[in-house]
């Protein structure tokens, strides 16, 4: 099928939509913003497989299983992904009643390793080993400054930790251009993307193209996609910050982003087509 670029840019435009309407801003952060968790997914896929299996070993289907699980779910509070694992170790049934976790005896598990890379990218940040560059997707900070001078108010909506997710943004230079930086609550009840775009849109009485979510999941986007509001796909390869990563554009396709990139490079050019300049 004929992809739409803007011309002379990696800008792909899959849905025409009303431009320079703009008012608030929703922002994913791990993928979109920071590789600072970059691999995730190589870490909890582990986990639920072991969870899964416990002492048998794993099979080819189990470990599709999970990888879909992880795939369909990318961006939504790890509690819920977590949720989902119990049913999954339920139903395969290889693990006694009596040693199933509940989804935040899994989320620990799943955190206490994911927290090793973490804290080591931001030691290396601090140290200088690694830069501010080295540690969000490519253009990602100039974009948030260029948005930052025009009149939107910008937050964050993360499926990780608020408190992880607050102190990561400040790690990264990336803290002081939004509002407000939102991220799981220990009740799910607290704290949904859903939730977010639900209330910023009757708070402040917005009409869909007012509304713009920027995120490399599907969760984010067909949240807003369900609200009315614009979606932005980005598509990046976390392992190297720039460039397209063809399976993730396909679920962001698939998820409704109207408007795809793999990175901020042409942050610029971006800018001016969001606000019709």
């Amino acid at each position: 099928m004929q992809r739409n670029f803007l011309p002379g840019t990696q800008i792909e435009i899959v849905n025409e939509f009303p431009r320079g309407q703009f008012k608030h801003i929703l922002f994913d952060f791990d993928g979109t913003v920071s590789l600072l968790r970059e691999g995730w997914q190589g870490i909890m896929g582990p986990v639920c497989v072991e969870m899964i299996c416990g002492t048998h070993p794993p099979t080819p289907e189990i470990v599709r299983e999970v990888e879909e699980m992880i795939d369909e779910t990318t961006g939504i509070q790890t509690i819920f992904q977590m949720q989902r694992l119990v049913e999954m170790v339920r139903a395969h049934g290889l693990v006694p009643e009596d040693q199933i976790k509940d989804p935040a005896g899994y989320k620990q598990v799943y955190n206490d390793r994911l927290m090793v890379p973490v804290r080591e990218r931001i030691a290396r940040l601090r140290s200088g080993e690694l830069t501010l560059e080295q540690a969000t997707v490519k253009g990602a900070l100039h974009f948030l400054k260029l948005l930052s001078q025009k009149e939107v108010a910008m937050y964050v909506f993360s499926g990780t930790d608020r408190d992880d997710v607050r102190n990561e943004a400040k790690e990264v230079g990336a803290a002081p251009y939004f509002q407000e930086i939102w991220g799981a609550l220990p009740s799910v009840e607290e704290y949904s993307k859903e939730k977010v775009i639900r209330d910023i849109i009757a708070q402040h009485n917005l009409h869909g193209s007012e509304v713009l979510a920027i995120g490399d999941g599907p969760v984010e986007l067909r949240n807003v996609k369900e609200h009315g509001g614009i979606a932005l796909g980005i598509a990046s390869d976390e392992q190297k910050g720039t460039g397209w990563d063809e399976h993730k554009r396909q679920r962001l396709l698939r998820a409704g982003a109207d408007i795809l990139v793999p990175d901020f490079a042409e942050a610029e050019q971006l800018v001016r087509y969001l606000f019709a300049e």
